[in-house]
């Protein structure tokens, strides 16, 4: 088989939600249709429009020790908390090259974010306004920096085949775990480490979001807010955290005796070209993005069971994706269970693509679609549309191949589609 042409395994999965501090946690709250949205308790959320997010359930100071914690922004603190699990989970016991099972030479990593250290940044210029340059830490431009995640990732696993940080808004983490395929199937590496970091819940971002009215302002019921495809629905609302999963030529996984959660079939890409933040309303772009990837990959319709969708619980964008899948798939889309973990997440902005590959991976190693909750009133689009999983977590086919989709999708009009397929 060609290098171009290699067979591309998860291996690993590691996550850090609003669900769990782990992808077994997290994974268990999905299922459960569990709600990861709280208030927020800052002092500073008093004035704000909006008054909750989906903050993470576990803080890092519990897992990553405060000397190392101090030199990192949160979005890398979340990225090295799941990359951890994710390798340890795939079966390595060391950093390459003390693990004789990878070669540090053929290993990469490619995490993403989409705003990145902007916690950092605002902190620490607060900090040069108050209290004067000299108080300004000696850390802050590596923390705020986008591939700060990326590389304190690469440098847990000792990555030396490539270190990138794809940045595409909310399309960040699947672009780079699409990266992460094609460096493995090109034949640049056998092992990467990919996916999707965020930690963006600070006063500027959340009045910034908020007053462009792409947030829900339902603050008195916060875990009933994020409601995808109601025909209520307000907005999203904000999460963080991360979702990490480690990819591997299946020869390489074979070799040294790796667990396979599943195939990462390949990925499709486009760009809508239509605005800096609203959807193409009838899904063109995306439906472009879909048609791509089928004409990429081996993937048959047919074999597509479930969708794990970008919906944000926004008016314009949930639709839109729905009428795209209908477009490519027609009545195809009839068979497929189409599930919105933001549901119960809240937006993780880049961080999205990683944890909802995570939830997409796992769904078909365990064939069952997690549900969309707080659908009260399903949009008459979206049921005209597709089948979506509501209330309760749905059994997938239990028997034969069977594949799912998770679509990411961000301002500026970036499109990925991912494919992910049982082994």
């Amino acid at each position: 088989m060609s290098p171009t042409n290699r067979t591309v395994v998860v291996t690993g999965i590691g996550a850090t939600t609003p669900l769990g501090g782990d992808a077994a946690s997290t994974w268990e709250g999905l299922i459960a249709g569990k709600s990861g949205v709280k208030p927020l308790e800052q002092d500073w959320a008093a004035e704000q429009a909006v008054r909750i997010a989906a903050q993470i359930a576990v803080e890092p100071s519990e897992v990553i020790p405060r000397p190392q914690a101090r030199k990192l922004d949160r979005s890398a603190q979340f990225a090295l908390i799941a990359a951890q699990e994710a390798w340890k989970d795939a079966g390595f016991e060391a950093r390459a090259g003390d693990d004789a099972s990878v070669d540090p030479d053929r290993l990469g990593a490619v995490i993403a974010s989409g705003i990145g250290g902007v916690t950092t940044l605002l902190d620490q210029y607060d900090v040069l306004k108050e209290k004067g340059v000299r108080r300004v830490s000696p850390h802050t431009v590596p923390m705020l920096m986008p591939n700060s995640p990326s590389a304190n990732v690469g440098l847990l696993v000792g990555a030396r085949a490539g270190v990138h940080t794809p940045v595409s808004a909310c399309a960040s983490g699947a672009e780079a775990i699409g990266y992460a395929i094609e460096m493995i199937r090109t034949g640049r590496a056998d092992v990467v480490v990919a996916g999707g970091t965020e930690a963006a819940i600070h006063p500027l971002p959340i009045a910034a979001f908020g007053n462009m009215m792409a947030m829900s302002k339902n603050n008195e019921d916060p875990q009933g807010a994020s409601r995808p495809y109601d025909a209520g629905r307000d907005g999203f609302v904000l999460g963080e955290g991360a979702g990490v999963i480690v990819l591997e030529s299946a020869e390489h996984a074979a070799a040294r005796g790796a667990r396979v959660y599943a195939e990462a079939v390949g990925q499709g890409i486009s760009a809508d070209a239509h605005d800096i933040v609203q959807p193409e309303p009838e899904g063109r772009g995306i439906a472009h993005a879909l048609q791509n990837l089928l004409d990429r990959t081996d993937l048959d319709p047919a074999e597509i069971v479930h969708v794990n969708a970008h919906a944000t619980s926004t008016p314009a964008g949930d639709v839109a994706e729905l009428k795209a899948l209908r477009k490519v798939f027609g009545d195809d889309t009839d068979h497929m269970a189409v599930s919105a973990t933001k549901s119960m997440t809240g937006h993780l902005l880049g961080g999205a693509g990683g944890v909802e590959s995570v939830a997409t991976v796992l769904a078909l190693y365990h064939r069952v679609a997690p549900p969309t909750i707080n659908v009260e009133n399903l949009d008459p689009e979206a049921e005209a549309n597709a089948d979506i999983v509501r209330g309760e977590a749905r059994k997938l086919p239990v028997e034969g191949r069977i594949a799912a989709l998770n679509d990411s999708f961000g301002f500026g009009g970036h499109n990925v589609v991912l494919a992910f397929r049982t082994v």
